[in-house]
């Protein structure tokens, strides 16, 4: 079986140690995480937590069943075949010499990126959009000097009026 990019959602309250457990799970069945994040939601007191793992369909169900036994574990959903949203945040640092800075302000303008920070050597481009977006900024820029960049990693949601594949949760 081929293995997928998998996109999962989750709610989780905002406790110590959950995002150990939720991680160390992924560790134990030998998945490698490609991103995660975690940020507050809608909800007081639960986190929204969205990962990314290449797998094939039967791991991600055994570990979705594994997920649904946490006990900080509120909601679980597959937005891997949703109609969603889906977003990532970058932060690359550019050596820019000042015969150079109008060509990267130029490539920074057509990907409606943000130049935030400007230095004697360098620039500091933000720029936010679908992994394929952040990935040809980056190589675009690549050919300036890269000196550091982060990502945040995918987060998503569904479109407005879909409805995501909930998984059950046994929980009351």
């Amino acid at each position: 079986m081929e293995a997928t990019k998998y996109t999962i959602s989750m709610l989780v309250e905002d406790k110590a140690g959950v995002l150990n457990r939720v991680a160390s799970l992924f560790r134990r069945r030998n998945f490698n995480i490609q991103s995660l994040a975690v940020g507050g939601s809608e909800q007081p007191g639960l986190s929204r937590m969205t990962i990314v793992v290449l797998a094939d369909p039967a791991q991600v169900e055994q570990v979705r069943k594994q997920l649904d036994k946490l006990i900080n574990v509120v909601k679980v959903t597959d937005l891997t075949d949703d109609d969603m949203v889906a977003r990532e945040l970058a932060l690359i640092k550019v050596a820019a010499t000042p015969s150079s800075r109008s060509e990267i302000i130029q490539i920074v303008d057509i990907f409606r990126a943000n130049i935030v920070d400007v230095a004697a050597g360098s620039v500091t481009v933000e720029v936010t959009g679908d992994e394929d977006k952040v990935n040809s900024l980056f190589e675009l820029l690549r050919g300036f000097g890269i000196k550091e960049i982060v990502r945040t990693g995918r987060i998503a949601l569904t479109r407005g009026g879909a409805s995501s594949k909930k998984i059950p949760s046994t929980k009351s």
